[in-house]
């Protein structure tokens, strides 16, 4: 009799699952190359799905998830600014609003911000910014690099240097070049008459955690001071304290020569800002800040008394819980294991990048375990995972990424650490 009530279990389960793909089959645009998880709920590092199998989650909904999942401060200062005040627009002055630009200068520099709603609007509002400096002297262009990823607004596809995003919406915006990364040289010989700034993440995320090197950044501070242009920086996979820092340009430069005089012009934040709630913001140094000038750049739903509220939440939690210290910690000791297992699975996993915890693992295409299999050998690893009880993040075409929660727990680690082992493993043979 039990057998059969567990099968039956089993069958409901399953069932749960069917269901919700069949409600996305007939009434979702099919624009995600899903995997076949239903995600129920979730606390802290863990989520679960329909079926109440538990996951590590190792990717924290691509580098959202600053503090996991249903945090109780978060939830509490949802609750408690939904009873005040939930939205008004732009019209009116809110506190959190001004409070939440306060913090962010205070982190970066002297500068103002602009609040929007997500990554892709943060860029937009970097090419506006771009193109209002530029437009009295006709200089419109903004040079970006190989393997970048600014969003999927028409704008930021054109920006974005992967020709996979920009596929069957030709014609591209007009404005943008891209130019290998970390190379300098190329970036000088394709600045023009034209060029208004130059646009690139600290740290590449989507082409597979790729940082930029500490001469690069401060060559391309020199270029831009040289030729009256913009150095735009999109922070918003690698920001928000990621990497030991709040930005990641902070990191990358520490104790680096000259790397006290370096700021970039503006910076374009979201993801991790909000932990889970949507809000995008950039900065933009004093020096420019009112260029974009009243009615030139607005938004309906952009700092929210609400969304204002959580990322004061998770500034204060962050800070008083060391946060980004222990990223640098604990981003060490992950580093650490993996190449412990590149060492010893030379023959499976070639190379382990990132800083902080933002980490990007490397595999070789041609390891047995891909034979065979038409799937990128990254999808195959993430799946791979999945059966472990892990998520991670495709990225490339070889490599996973981990973007775990920042108060992710050393035991959590080494837990995500021994499910990779083992699919590591079973690639060898």
């Amino acid at each position: 009799m039990k057998i059969e009530l567990s099968g039956d279990i089993e069958a409901f389960k399953a069932d749960r699952l069917s269901d919700i793909r069949k409600l996305f089959q007939s009434n979702v645009v099919p624009s995600y190359a899903r995997f076949d998880l239903a995600l129920d709920r979730g606390e802290g590092s863990y989520v679960w799905d329909v079926a109440g199998r538990r996951y590590l989650d190792l990717g924290g909904g691509i580098a959202v998830c600053s503090l996991g999942h249903a945090h109780p401060e978060i939830t509490d200062a949802l609750i408690e600014q939904s009873r005040k005040l939930l939205h008004v627009s732009n019209l009116y002055y809110t506190k959190p609003q001004g409070q939440l630009a306060e913090a962010l200068v205070r982190l970066i520099g002297a500068g103002r911000c602009f609040f929007c709603n997500s990554g892709a609007e943060a860029n937009e509002g970097l090419f506006k910014l771009a193109r209002k400096f530029g437009h009295d002297t006709a200089r419109y262009e903004i040079i970006t690099t190989d393997g970048s990823f600014h969003g999927r607004t028409l704008a930021g596809i054109a920006a974005t240097g992967q020709e996979k995003v920009k596929k069957g919406f030709e014609p591209m915006v007009a404005g943008f070049r891209q130019v290998p990364f970390n190379d300098l040289d190329a970036m000088r010989s394709t600045i023009s008459p034209q060029t208004a700034a130059i646009l690139i993440e600290a740290i590449q995320g989507e082409s597979g955690i790729t940082p930029a090197t500490v001469e690069y950044l401060l060559g391309l501070r020199k270029l831009c001071d040289e030729n009256n242009i913009l150095l735009l920086l999109d922070e918003v996979q690698a920001g928000h304290f990621r990497t030991g820092r709040f930005q990641s340009w902070q990191r990358l430069l520490e104790n680096a020569p000259g790397a006290d005089q370096f700021s970039p012009d503006a910076v374009s934040m979201a993801k991790s800002l909000g932990g889970g709630f949507p809000i995008g913001a950039f900065w933009v140094r004093e020096r420019y800040a009112d260029v974009l000038s009243a009615g030139t750049h607005a938004t309906t739903f952009g700092g929210t008394p609400l969304g204002c509220a959580v990322a004061l939440k998770i500034l204060e939690v962050i800070e008083r819980d060391q946060l980004a210290d222990h990223a640098r910690q604990l981003g060490d000791f992950m580093k650490a294991e993996a190449q412990r297992l590149i060492r010893k699975f030379p023959a499976v996993l070639k190379e382990v990048r990132g800083v902080g915890l933002m980490i990007g693992l490397e595999f070789r295409t041609d390891a047995p375990g891909f034979r065979g299999n038409a799937k990128t050998p990254a999808v195959q690893v993430v799946e791979r995972l999945h059966a472990a009880g892990v998520l991670t993040i495709p990225a490339a075409t070889s490599v996973i990424r981990i973007l775990p929660a920042l108060n992710l727990i050393q035991s959590e680690a080494i837990e995500g650490l021994h499910a990779l082992e083992t699919v590591i493993a079973s690639l060898e043979a």
